[in-house]
């Protein structure tokens, strides 16, 4: 029980900011763009940042085609390692707080599950992953002690975001008018 309150306590408090008057110019814009215009460096970074930004861009998405929601995931993913695994060793830091771009991509493979897309979907959908994010069921936890840099970082939001998805299409299937469908 212990181990969940510490995530419960790091996701709602981001590490506290330090050294960012002596960066230079790539490394600003690093952490510019890794914490989402420094949507990061506020408190409870990953959810207000899924909240305030992931879902809107969410319901621009799923205007796409399949295979263009795709195609933007396996990007924004790719790019997310990258991110993470820069941005980490110039804050000095595994998995800071302060960048987001993992926690978008998990929440982006989540909905990528929805059957529909209507408010209730997108809650319910925001509250698993966030939740599963939190909690880090099996291999997400393991995946984020023992793989090393943005792949660590990144994945275990997206086993977050497999397991919410999950979660999503059968509380859709099974009770669907709980979602309004």
């Amino acid at each position: 029980m212990n181990e969940i309150s510490q995530r419960i306590a790091k996701a709602l408090r981001p590490p506290p900011v330090d050294k960012r008057a002596s960066l230079t110019l790539p490394q600003r814009w690093l952490l510019l763009v890794g914490s989402c215009a420094y949507f990061g460096f506020l408190p409870a970074s990953g959810t207000l940042s899924v909240a305030i930004l992931g879902v809107p861009v969410f319901l621009l998405l799923s205007n796409l085609p399949a295979w263009g929601y795709g195609a933007f995931l396996v990007v924004w993913t790719l790019t997310a390692v990258a991110i993470h695994s820069a941005g980490d060793r110039l804050l000095g830091e595994k998995d800071s707080g302060k960048l987001v771009w993992d926690e978008l991509a998990g929440f982006w493979l989540a909905m990528a599950f929805a059957p529909a897309i209507a408010w209730p979907v997108v809650l319910l959908g925001f509250l698993f992953e966030r939740g599963l994010d939190i909690l880090k069921p099996f291999p997400a936890g393991l995946i984020e002690r023992r793989v090393p840099g943005g792949w660590g970082v990144v994945g275990d939001d997206l086993v977050a975001g497999v397991y919410a998805g999950a979660l999503l299409r059968i509380v859709c299937a099974v009770r669907p008018g709980w979602v309004g469908l």
